[in-house]
């Protein structure tokens, strides 16, 4: 049985509402099962983490099984599972910890590619300990990051190198695993934004080679919250600061503060509906891995489409290449009209297609688009071919070309 699209569609409530979406990099749609789930957590007794009353035992429950359902997504392990309030939070406090071993003398590796998430905090880690940051830029011709560009900074002072698995303004997937083997072999460790990746791929951290991977569940379904996934072991070595009271453990003294339980809920029951996406037995594990196999050669086949129509179009600027691997992502321009514009035109008729440089600033200049940044379309798993020609078909009017091949 192939990719059910249809199916798929009308598990989502939003969709309803008629436009089409191709906003999903800043945030997909979620399935009415993630808002059921969300509300059950809300509306049943629970309270702190506990072991004598039912409420405490939900709550305990409902953590555990979010750890155990991201550890099947990521191929991770639910004792390195750690929760907080945005992958950009996370990243924080952990720049905060790593850089409590730096010295004056070390250095680290950040990239133009990444969304300044995984760039950002690492930069300011270091200047407030002396450390010197080595840029990785990417070739803005292509939009790929080859490895050499990486690893040529690598030095015996590298603490750490921060890489995006794939970039979310492009949709570049760059070669993570020759980058973080170079990094292991120079002693050091790899911080990689899978944010833009996980809803498009199967994730193996332990293939990755990724030390820290951090993610977000909004991108993948879910609710509004981030992940990072660790060994537990790795995690051990890190003693963030964080109240005397709270628990030592990992992976709880990462995490401050109360969790947002019905967010947890909510992530679990994303988790459960990939891999459902297709039919299967087997593990959940077993079954998101080949669910998401189906999402990437679907979703590459829409990706396909769209290249080809943009093609089409007289005045429309493609940027990175549409003949390498990536993400389902297009980041394109309409000669003459500003993107501002151009997003305002789609939205009147019905397509969502922001513009901006979507926190992706460092790629943005290094592409020459300064802070303004371009369209970006993004491809997900509920996206169907209609709404690809619609897109086409709106941008051919809005460049006056509306008799292209692509309109039905």
């Amino acid at each position: 049985m192939g990719y059910d699209v249809k199916r798929i569609r009308a598990c989502f409530p939003a969709l309803a509402e008629g436009a089409a979406h191709f906003d999903s990099p800043g945030g997909s749609q979620v399935p009415a099962v993630v808002g059921e789930a969300v509300a059950a957590a809300l509306t049943g007794a629970i309270a702190n983490r506990g072991t004598v009353t039912a409420a405490e035992r939900r709550a305990e429950e409902i953590v555990g099984q979010a750890r155990a359902a991201v550890a099947d997504l990521l191929g991770a392990r639910p004792g390195g599972v750690v929760f907080g309030r945005s992958m950009t939070q996370l990243t924080y406090d952990f720049s905060r910890a790593l850089a409590k071993n730096w010295a004056p003398g070390d250095e680290i590796v950040v990239t133009r590619l990444d969304h300044d998430a995984n760039i950002r905090p690492w930069v300011q880690a270091a200047q407030a300990r002396g450390v010197t940051v080595r840029w990785a830029d990417f070739d803005p011709g292509t939009g790929e990051l080859p490895p050499e560009a990486v690893t040529t900074l690598l030095s015996g002072r590298t603490r750490l190198v921060a890489v995006t698995a794939a970039g979310n303004l492009l949709g570049t997937r760059p070669d993570v695993p020759e980058i973080t083997a170079s990094a292991r072999a120079a002693g050091a460790l790899s911080y990689v934004d899978g944010v833009h990746l996980t809803p498009h791929s199967p994730i193996d951290i332990d293939a990755l080679g990724a030390d820290f991977f951090a993610c977000s569940p909004y991108k993948f379904l879910g609710p509004h919250l981030g992940v990072v996934a660790a060994s537990p072991e790795t995690l051990e070595t890190l003693h963030p600061d964080k109240l005397l009271p709270s628990t030592d453990a990992v992976p709880e003294r990462f995490e401050l503060g109360t969790l947002p339980y019905e967010l947890l809920a909510g992530t679990t029951a994303a988790i459960d509906f990939l891999a459902g996406l297709m039919p299967g037995t087997g593990t959940r594990r077993d079954r998101v891995v080949t669910s998401m196999r189906a999402v990437e050669e679907y979703e590459d086949g829409l990706l396909h489409r769209l290249d080809d129509g943009l093609a089409e179009i007289p005045g429309v600027i493609r940027y990175g290449s549409p003949s390498r691997r990536r993400t389902p992502t297009v980041l394109f321009s309409v000669r003459d009209i500003p993107p501002p514009k151009v997003y305002e035109g789609l939205a009147e008729r019905g397509v969502n297609a922001p513009a901006g440089s979507f926190y992706a600033l460092e790629c943005s200049r290094h592409l020459g688009l300064g802070d303004t940044g371009a369209v970006r379309a993004g491809i997900a798993p509920y996206t169907d071919s209609d709404d690809v020609d619609r897109l086409l078909a709106a941008l051919g009017v809005l460049t006056g070309r509306p008799g292209q091949s692509f309109i039905k």
